[in-house]
């Protein structure tokens, strides 16, 4: 302060320096000083700062900063400093002392924080010695594990090794065995023949010695009677013996067969064993088809009841065909603009046609739509009251602008790698491109145009998403659908020229096929007849791009709208199998869905599995599953959900 008790006007930074002095504006510029000579002035530092940094250097100097709290020991000097600073501004005494009040409380809440997180850090610090030990006597044990199965392993080797040898020493035992039974064998075939040669010749032998002895008692008479007796005696008991030796040969060798015979008859047994199990495979396999056949003849016939029932009934309830051609007079256009709408639609989609002609041209009509008001049942895209203005769109800028919609939301999702809601999104483009007052009228203006258009791809999905009737994975399937199919088409044109010759044309079922495995043949030539119905004969060139365009309202081509019309009808078609699996049921486990699943989609895997449960729970993958749901509640769901079969059905896999 000066004497005067005013602020000191001498700047922080000037201590030691001079100042320039600059001229007076109004001075002539031939009284101003000549060159860049300038008059140069000293500013004094004030003697109370003087005198306040030479009480600081002294109480630094005296401090012994090598003791563990130095940094507190500092700031002491900095704190009484401080304080003499305060009591000598007394004007600016009190704010000056709560700033410094706030700053010792904030350095004691600190302290206080630190000394509590001493003992953490030191229990921290011991965990990880001990996990590093724990760490390192695993490492150590896993190490004697793998040396002992290392040695296991070769031990285990050299057993195999070891059995290998033996198994080849033994298969030679075997074959050196084989040999000698066969030498064997036919050594005592050989003997068997000589046998029955000697028996032969001592038979002949016999017979002669009878002759001869015969001879010899007619040419002896009167030899001795005694002599003859004893001969006749002893030539009875030896054709005794003779006679028991052969009883006891029948008895023993009656029902003994040839080994010649024995082995013929073996294998021709084995040989009717084989071919006896061979013909009982083949019974079980046609036993099978036969029971798949039947059920599929069931099914066929239930399927054929149905139809026949649902003919019977188109029968009675139908009206005559109405002219459509009659409509080409009030649709603006003419005949040209209805034909191009009219094809290949069936009477309801022509209904939904004129509605929406009729539609849209009431739409131009009229100049503002009544607000929906704020309540909380109000969509927040529709949430307003009063009147609100008609932009009058036509279809081609509001395909334009929901394309934009879906082109800005998925380029966000890819940035952040999170699905955001479709309403809140869409209400925030028209915020950001229209601005928050226009935003409503542009918001009401496309939701009239959507509601209306049902036939319009681009604008009915975008309502279904938008209103919550289906999930949002249903529009990105469908067009990850076609877009693979078309990848598959531009892989067989090897020119990327955009068409395909008419040989490679012909094959254009089996890529669909292969693009699409578990559709039907009937659907794989649906797609294809939807390809062709512009082919000219004459053309040699086919140009397959063209069968992915859209017009300027975003209708796609037959062949495209026939794949998403498969796509829809085939999650139905699904569903209806999985709500046929549960039966009566009124009320569904998790348990009890995961096993319909499985029953009519083998191929599907756990985490498919998983997210199809999830959807029909409204619960995510890590919460637990809710104990029941109403049956038709779950199938709403997974009717809103792209919930898609994995695999062939258990008929298809059989047939």
């Amino acid at each position: 302060l000066s004497a005067r008790g005013h602020w000191s006007t001498w700047p922080a930074f000037a201590s030691g320096q001079t100042v320039p002095r600059s001229p007076k504006p109004c001075r002539a510029p031939e009284e101003r000083p000549p060159g860049n000579k300038q008059v140069l002035r000293t500013i004094p530092k004030p003697r109370y700062l003087e005198r306040l940094e030479s009480y600081l250097r002294k109480e630094l100097q005296s401090l012994d900063l090598t003791k563990k709290n130095s940094q507190e020991l500092k700031l002491q000097p900095y704190r009484e400093i401080f304080e003499f600073f305060i009591d000598n501004f007394k004007t600016y005494k009190p704010l000056l002392s709560a700033i410094k009040n706030e700053y010792e409380v904030t350095l004691a809440h600190q302290k206080k924080t630190i000394r509590a997180l001493e003992p953490l850090k030191a229990m921290i610090t011991t965990m990880s010695e001990e996990c590093t030990q724990k760490i390192l006597a695993l490492q150590e044990k896993e190490r004697d594990e793998i040396n002992m199965l290392k040695q296991e392993k070769q031990h285990l080797l050299k057993f195999i090794d070891n059995m290998k040898e033996e198994k080849s020493s033994l298969q030679v035992q075997v074959e050196r065995l084989r040999t000698s039974v066969a030498e064997e064998y036919a050594r005592y075939l050989n003997e068997y023949g000589a046998r029955k040669m000697l028996l032969a010749k001592l038979n002949d032998m016999y017979n002669e010695r009878l002759d001869r002895t015969r001879h010899q008692v007619q040419d002896v008479k009167g030899e001795d009677a005694v002599k003859l007796t004893l001969a006749l005696k002893i030539a009875r008991q030896d054709l005794t013996k003779a006679q028991v030796k052969l009883n006891a040969m029948i008895a023993d060798y009656g029902d003994v067969v040839p080994r010649r015979d024995f082995e013929s008859l073996e294998k021709k047994y084995s040989d009717l064993l084989q071919e006896m199990k061979t013909l009982q495979r083949d019974f079980d396999q046609l036993h099978k088809e036969y029971e798949t056949l039947q059920e599929i003849h069931r099914e066929t016939a239930e399927e054929r009841d149905n139809f026949r029932a649902k003919l019977q009934q188109a029968q009675r309830n139908r009206t005559p065909r109405p002219n459509w051609a009659k409509c080409s007079e009030v649709i603006p256009g003419g005949a040209a603009r209805w034909g191009c709408l009219a094809e290949g639609k069936t009477s309801d989609q022509l209904v939904d046609v004129l509605l929406e002609e009729i539609g849209t041209g009431v739409l131009k009509e009229i100049n503002v739509f009544p607000g929906w008001g704020k309540g909380d049942t109000v969509p927040v895209y529709l949430r307003h009251d009063g009147e609100v203005k008609n932009k009058k769109l036509t279809k081609k800028d509001v395909v334009n602008i929901l394309k934009d919609v879906w082109k800005e939301k998925i380029a966000l999702e890819q940035q952040v790698w999170k699905r955001s809601s479709l309403p809140e999104f869409f209400l925030g483009y028209l915020q950001k491109k229209y601005g928050d007052a226009a935003a409503m009228e542009w918001s009401y203006t496309l939701y009239k145009n959507m509601r209306l258009c049902r036939s319009n791809h681009v604008l009915s999905s975008f309502y279904d998403v938008l209103t919550g009737k289906v999930g949002e994975e249903q529009y990105h399937g469908q067009n990850q659908l076609v877009s693979n199919l078309q990848k598959d088409l531009a892989a067989c044109d090897s020119s990327n020229s955009g068409s395909l010759t008419r040989e490679q044309f012909r094959q254009e079922a089996d890529a669909v096929r292969e693009a699409f495995p578990l559709k039907r043949k009937e659907s794989i030539q649906e797609l294809v007849d939807a390809s062709r119905y512009r082919l000219d004969s004459t053309e040699d060139l086919i140009d397959y791009v063209s069968l992915f365009k859209e017009d300027e309202e975003g209708n796609a081509e037959p062949f495209v709208a026939k794949l998403r019309s498969q796509y829809v009808r085939e999650r139905r078609e699904y569903l209806r199998e999985l709500r046929s699996k549960l039966g009566d049921l009124t009320e569904v486990k998790a348990d009890d869905l995961k096993t319909a699943f499985c029953t009519i989609d083998p191929d599907i895997d756990d985490q498919t599995l998983d997210t199809y449960v999830g959807l029909a729970y409204q619960v995510r993958r890590e919460q637990p599953d809710q104990d029941v749901v109403p049956t038709e509640t779950a199938l709403e769901r997974l009717l809103a959900g792209d919930v898609r079969r994995a695999g062939p059905s258990p008929g298809e896999r059989s047939t």
